[in-house]
């Protein structure tokens, strides 16, 4: 089963937040699917948790090093097409472009994002639920 998984997701993981054991549990087997963009959603966290003081520099670097061991296939998503679905939905593109890569690949998205879960079902893009 393919999913597509956002950063909201991929933090969860590699923090250890208190959805970790479920998103194992919802992704144990599964093709891993992100959009390229997922780099820059990833690092823009660590720079505003860096930034905050929430973190220090080498905890960035130990998080940093256990996304890239994440199993995660990262594709290419259309600009165009993404850029469509933020106009039709009002998003912003790098939530566009998950929905796209959900759309593309027929794949439930994966997100503890709730206005992100909204606008991909209201797209009528399935979505996966994470319960703690």
């Amino acid at each position: 089963m393919r999913i597509v998984i956002d950063a909201s997701a991929i933090i969860a993981v590699i923090a250890n937040e208190p959805e970790k054991s479920a998103l194992l549990q919802l992704t144990a087997g599964a093709d891993l699917l992100a959009p390229v963009s997922i780099h820059f959603e990833i690092g823009n966290a660590f720079s505003a948790m860096l930034k905050r003081n929430r973190i220090t520099l080498n905890q960035a670097r130990t998080a940093i090093a256990l996304y890239q061991q994440l199993p995660i296939r990262f594709v290419e998503i259309e600009l165009s097409a993404s850029i469509e679905i933020a106009a039709r939905l009002s998003i912003y593109a790098y939530d566009a472009y998950l929905i796209r890569a959900a759309e593309k690949y027929r794949a439930p998205l994966l997100t503890l994002d709730n206005a992100l879960r909204h606008h991909a079902r209201r797209y009528g893009v399935r979505t996966l639920e994470v319960n703690p």
